[in-house]
């Protein structure tokens, strides 16, 4: 038999019932009541503040088992550990979950409050997360007794870092050059450090996915001519063998130069991006994909492992523009086009909306949920868009019809 929580993600369940599972109401066990309560209080605007405000007083007890146990979903994790809704007598369960992401103790390490870096400190799982102790020392409400203390635990984990690579040190001077130029290569891989722990939060929080996918190399979704496009592979026509004189030499030698003159530097560039891309494993691309820049992010978003391109999706310097695109484009996963719906900031964007709906490579179900927020006009040409499908044309023609009747009533 279905659970209640799946009902309510299939949004079966009635209006009077979803009052009473806002309420925390409903006849089921109490960690059913609670995932059925951060889901509501994440994705549902009817019932989410009533959701959030029974979170907020439940029982503490039922509250604490599940922020201990590993089995506790992950939405539920991520509910409870975020600063917005931590509640300081969970956070000791939070911490030793090892469910629980490092990345999720990293951000809520840098902001934390001197109540919670009290409890912090005392928890021997962070007190094992060399990544989540640096988060720390960024705190400003750190003093300096607890500063001092974590520099000389993190200097520790330097330390023991450190042995395996003294031990490196007996290789012969020419592979210990080869190992530099390799780790100068792979410094190169990206625009810039990760000093603010946006990496190393996606990696860990996506680390099941990553091991998934081993060693997967860069596959672009419609192939790498549809990737580069054909200009990108240029073919001359043959032409007739001619006898070569001194004159037609120097004329054939001068005409080569000036071709190669130019040639748009563009090209190198997108070949060098595209290089340095195939050359990276899963996680190498995903650091890639979060530092990167606009046109390594452009190849990326194509990439066939989906964890590599949702990461582009989490790049911090993303733009609304670069969005716009990617919710036209036909050559990137369902998944990417799913997964952009579910940030708020790119559904404020009406382009973002207006493309999705528009994209025939967009799943029938969400094209139908996003219609309802087309502007008249825009329904009026999807009704006659022959790249989507039956049904969509025709209820973007019915909705065009209602839009229309209700504006001449006004």
């Amino acid at each position: 038999m279905a659970r209640t929580i799946d009902q309510i993600r299939a949004s079966k369940l009635p209006s009077n019932m979803m009052q009473f599972a806002a309420r925390g109401a409903l006849q089921v066990s109490p960690a059913e009541n609670i995932e059925i309560l951060v889901y509501l209080a994440r994705h549902n605007k009817a019932f989410g503040e009533q959701a959030r405000m029974t979170l907020a007083g439940w029982d503490e007890k039922a509250s604490r088992i599940a922020a201990g146990d590993p089995q506790t979903p992950a939405e539920v994790l991520d509910y409870f550990i975020s600063p917005e809704n931590l509640r300081p007598r969970l956070l000791p369960a939070l911490l030793e979950n090892p469910s629980v992401p490092e990345g999720h103790l990293m951000r809520l390490a840098l902001s934390a409050s001197r109540e919670s870096i009290v409890v912090i400190l005392k928890s021997p799982r962070v007190r094992s997360l060399s990544g989540v102790l640096k988060a720390l020392l960024s705190n400003p409400s750190l003093d300096k007794d607890e500063e001092e203390e974590l520099r000389k635990v993190s200097a520790a984990f330097e330390v023991s870092a450190a042995e395996p690579e003294a031990a490196e040190q007996t290789v012969s001077p020419e592979t210990s050059e080869v190992a530099n130029g390799a780790a100068e290569s792979n410094a190169e891989t990206s625009d810039e450090r990760d000093d603010d722990g946006t990496v190393s939060a996606y990696i860990n929080d996506h680390m099941h996915d990553i091991e998934a996918e081993g060693e997967k190399p860069f596959q672009a979704i419609g192939g790498i001519v549809d990737l580069l496009g054909e200009s990108y592979f240029p073919v001359s026509p043959a032409e007739p063998a001619e006898t070569e004189t001194p004159a037609t030499a120097t004329a054939a030698v001068e005409s080569k130069t000036a071709a190669t003159a130019k040639r748009p530097p563009v090209e190198a560039k997108r070949e060098n991006a595209l290089q340095k891309i195939s050359h990276l494993d899963v996680k190498g691309r995903i650091q890639l994909a979060l530092k990167g820049n606009k046109e390594e992010r452009s190849l990326l978003i194509r990439d066939g492992t989906k964890v590599v391109a949702f990461a582009v999706l989490e790049a911090p310097k993303l733009s609304d523009a670069e969005v716009e695109k990617f919710a036209s484009q036909k050559n990137v996963l369902e998944s990417v086009l799913r997964q952009i719906p579910l940030k708020r900031r790119f559904m404020k964007n009406y382009i973002v909306v207006r493309n999705l709906v528009a994209n025939p490579r967009t799943p029938l179900d969400l094209g139908l949920g996003l219609m309802k927020n087309l502007l008249l006009k825009d329904l009026k040409n999807l009704s006659a868009n022959k790249e989507v499908s039956e049904t969509i044309r025709n209820l973007a023609m019915k909705m065009y019809k209602q839009k229309l009747d209700a504006a001449a009533k006004k």
